[in-house]
């Protein structure tokens, strides 16, 4: 008889637990909730690093003031970013980690990236324009840097990957610092993300 096929990739993740004892340590003690939102031939992949709270409760990835910020970033509206056929969403950890006692997040566990991230990568395909957000999945895929150097150097690798801060608005004073961001990376990021969502390879 043959074995049952194992479900797919999406599925395996929307089922993980591994991290239960981690986050009923926690402050907030909440239970492992992945948020699983990318599936194949999407034409943008946003390598993130882990939900908020609002993402953990409504099961949306970026559902929340840092999303609006990051759909304005990339200049989509919200239909478009939440598509799966146009935007898979493979972040750092799955699972919102929870909140330090200063009421910070808490940095993705690190044992999700190695259980999953390569599996849901190669599931996910290779879209045609990457965005790395913040410090975790740029170290995770282009080795350790600073987050600065490495948004201030776009041109190296665009029009395929980017990397970018992350939205969140505790970043206001960085975007403020750094008036070039707006100025002259973003008009560049939104054009390489008109042009994968159109299907003509930037």
């Amino acid at each position: 008889m043959t074995a049952p096929a194992a479900p797919p990739v999406p599925a395996q993740i929307s089922a993980c637990r591994i991290c239960a004892d981690r986050f009923a340590a926690t402050k907030t003690a909440h239970d492992p909730q992945p948020v699983v939102w990318f599936d194949r031939g999407a034409r943008i992949l946003v390598a993130s690093q882990a939900p908020g709270m609002r993402a953990h409760l409504s099961g949306k990835p970026f559902d929340d003031p840092s999303g609006v910020r990051l759909r304005d970033w990339m200049g989509v509206d919200a239909a478009t970013f939440w598509d799966r056929r146009n935007v898979a969403i493979v972040p750092m950890g799955f699972c919102f980690p929870g909140y330090d006692a200063a009421g910070g997040d808490i940095p993705p566990p690190r044992i999700c990236a190695r259980t999953w991230r390569r599996a849901a990568l190669d599931h996910a395909g290779e879209p045609p324009v990457t965005l790395l957000i913040g410090g975790y999945a740029q170290d995770w895929h282009l080795g350790k840097g600073r987050v600065t150097d490495r948004v201030r150097d776009w041109r190296a690798l665009a029009p395929r990957i980017w990397c970018l801060p992350h939205p969140s608005w505790r970043n206001t004073a960085w975007l403020k610092k750094h008036p070039w961001f707006e100025a002259e990376t973003l008009p560049a990021l939104r054009e390489a993300i008109r042009d994968a969502l159109k299907g003509s390879t930037p």
